[in-house]
């Protein structure tokens, strides 16, 4: 049975999920939320999925969001992205770092700079995120030092997490110039075998709405 992601393609939060399922070798499918005109917050998603957000995963009857938890069921149906047994909480580790310290500041800044009409920007808050969002690059870029990977010898969820909302080429005060360790990579994950862009894996594009 081909799994559904509801997802849509400006969100790095879809993209984690997205991700790690194209990669995993699963059958799955893109579901496209219009984010944008409020689908993830109609009676009818909220009906599905109280939390009324994107990504959410539907495998038959199963229903899941959180992209941290989604990841987490890939790697339980593939055996993939969970790194060694001993690496299992260095992975969880890094992932709810990421959620906590460096996907949600990335994805709001990005927001408030992109996604808003310029008059409604809070102006005062978006360098305040910005010097946040540069901590968070630094200890990002300080444990890539001498690594190829964030846990153990090869790509995890903690990778998957760390590096969804960096690909995006909006401007939200991140320059890879200026993180080599993180530069080189971001370069070795989209080497990886079937990997995509966010807007070529998932519908939904600032282009749609221009």
């Amino acid at each position: 049975m081909t799994i559904k992601l509801h997802c849509f393609g400006e969100s790095g939060n879809s993209y984690k999920a997205a991700l790690a399922l194209e990669l995993s070798g699963l059958d799955w499918e893109p579901v496209f939320v219009d984010f944008f005109r409020g689908a993830a917050r109609s009676e009818e998603f909220r009906g599905v999925n109280v939390m009324a957000e994107a990504p959410m995963l539907e495998d038959g009857d199963f229903r899941l969001s959180q992209s941290g938890a989604i990841q987490q069921y890939i790697t339980d149906k593939t055996g993939k992205f969970g790194g060694s047994p001993e690496d299992k909480y260095e992975v969880l580790r890094w992932v709810l770092w990421d959620n906590h310290k460096l996907s949600s500041q990335a994805g709001m800044t990005r927001f408030l700079m992109n996604f808003l009409p310029e008059d409604k920007r809070p102006e005062q808050v978006i360098p305040f995120m910005q010097g946040r969002l540069k901590a968070a690059y630094a200890t990002l870029n300080s444990h890539l030092e001498g690594r190829d990977w964030i846990v153990g010898d090869g790509l995890t969820n903690a990778d998957i997490s760390c590096c969804s909302y960096l690909y995006y080429p909006e401007p939200f005060g991140f320059d890879r110039k200026d993180f080599p360790h993180i530069d080189t990579w971001l370069t070795r994950i989209a080497a990886q075998p079937g990997w995509k862009h966010p807007y070529d894996l998932m519908p939904g594009n600032p282009s749609d709405r221009a």
